[in-house]
């Protein structure tokens, strides 16, 4: 009895982490091979499992990228829309803790390796594309467009279009980090995220703060 016990909890840890498993394996996979690429079968070879296991878990090869994309990249967008929620105050920490929690979590290979797999895959399954969106996208830019629109009106910002603006926000790392993994462009001391925020943080807000009034005597 009491074996049986003790090797009761030891069987749910490890059915616990089997999707976690099957995940790492279709990761490594759709890196390598590509998602078009690479069948069930193979995923649950590399996961030490059976097909028919897979399934028990995910019910398709689709459902395991959005099962990545949920596990690597829905929760950073879930702290974007924290930092979004609250702000309040100063724009500009509000904006450098927004930058510094995706060039983080993008500069890590396993987390930047997902809405690159979507990136390579998009234009032959626009369906794989289009679950991205929903997932990540429709959520964060709403919430994010509302933020710049209220610093306009507080006057933090001088009056630009909110939606531009946002893409202007994130397209700098996407393209930072783009050049260094897919194209091999590296900067000479390595990625430097964290100077990155900064520098792209100072060269936007100076663009974007309204513009002293002039002093009249």
């Amino acid at each position: 009895m009491a074996a049986s016990d003790s090797a009761r909890p030891k069987f749910r840890r490890r059915a616990a982490d089997r999707p976690d498993e099957l995940l790492d394996a279709a990761l490594t996979l759709f890196v390598e091979k590509g998602y078009a690429h690479t069948c069930v079968a193979e995923i649950a070879r590399a996961a030490g499992l059976s097909k028919g296991a897979v399934y028990l878990y995910f019910p398709s090869k689709q459902s395991i990228l959005e099962g990545l994309v949920k596990r690597a990249v829905a929760p950073v967008a879930a702290h974007v829309l924290a930092a979004a929620d609250l702000a309040a105050g100063n724009i500009r920490d509000t904006l450098r803790t927004i930058l510094t929690i995706v060039a983080t979590a993008l500069g890590d290979p396993k987390v930047f390796a997902v809405p690159r797999i979507v990136l390579r895959e998009a234009a032959v399954a626009p369906e794989i594309a289009e679950m991205y969106r929903r997932a990540v996208f429709d959520t964060v830019f709403p919430a994010a467009t509302r933020m710049i629109e209220q610093a306009i009106e507080s006057g933090q910002m001088r009056p630009v279009d909110p939606e531009l603006t946002i893409r202007s926000l994130i397209g700098p790392i996407l393209a930072h980090l783009l050049l260094a993994e897919v194209f091999g462009v590296h900067p000479t001391d390595g990625l430097a995220l964290d100077r990155l925020v900064e520098n792209h943080l100072d060269i936007l807000i100076n663009g974007l703060i309204p513009a002293p009034e002039p002093c009249h005597d």
